[in-house]
């Protein structure tokens, strides 16, 4: 890749990292060639050879002090023709670590990989259940972090923004206004673990997936009494 010509250029985002470099900005110079490769030689004659791209991306200029430079090298058997191909790619590939992080909550958070299921049938519709609820984790974990200021009941249910406000430890009965989104999961990390302290950073899956398993607890032991007590 070395000595092909750069054919366009793609400027990305980057976030602060912790004790390290600010958030800046980045121009990646973009390179890629088709290439065949063949199989070993052993193995001709039961594997086809491969019709692959490389993509090449790496950046423009010295990076500042504290930050290696970004050097990006991908090989796809998707066809790519044009800026717009490998800027695509690109993005499909920065989605990689929240993929990941999905698969992380699936099979930790969810247990996926324990069921004694034996029939495919029965498997694909646990995992489509437990793909819904680790979708809801991921995306709590996200949203916070995107739009703390939102209102609570963009994430929860009244009865789950109803019960995170009792167990708040300053939640007091003259409190007015709708709770905001931030202050519930913040709740529901905290039944997770989660310390909340100032310098804390926001709470992660790990802390999310164990709350929201000690709420669906509460929230069942609560519509039980409210079932058979009263309110």
């Amino acid at each position: 890749m070395a000595v092909k010509r750069c054919k366009g250029l793609h400027r990305i985002e980057l976030p602060a990292q912790r004790g390290g470099a600010p958030a800046a900005t980045a121009q990646l110079e973009l390179r890629y060639a088709r290439l065949r490769l063949l199989p070993p030689i052993g193995k001709q004659a039961r594997y086809p050879a491969l019709d692959l791209t490389v993509l090449h991306a790496t950046e423009r200029g010295t990076p500042p002090a504290g930050r290696a430079p970004i050097e990006w090298k991908l090989v796809t058997d998707l066809p790519v023709r044009s800026r717009a191909d490998a800027v695509r790619m690109l993005e499909w590939y920065a989605m990689r670590w929240r993929i990941e992080t999905f698969h992380k909550i699936l099979k930790s958070g969810c247990h996926a990989e324990d069921s004694k299921l034996r029939t495919a049938t029965r498997l694909t519709n646990f995992l489509a259940i437990l793909c819904v609820v680790s979708c809801r984790i991921f995306w709590l974990t996200m949203i916070n972090r995107a739009a703390p200021g939102a209102p609570a009941t963009l994430a929860f249910m009244p009865s789950e923004i109803a019960l995170l406000g009792r167990l708040r430890a300053n939640a007091t009965a003259s409190t007015s206004g709708a709770p905001a989104l931030a202050a519930c999961i913040t709740q529901l990390a905290c039944l997770g673990g989660y310390l909340a302290r100032s310098r804390d950073p926001p709470p992660g899956n790990l802390v999310i997936w164990r709350g929201m398993t000690r709420l669906l607890d509460i929230e069942l032991g609560y519509t039980l009494g409210v079932r058979n007590l009263g309110k």
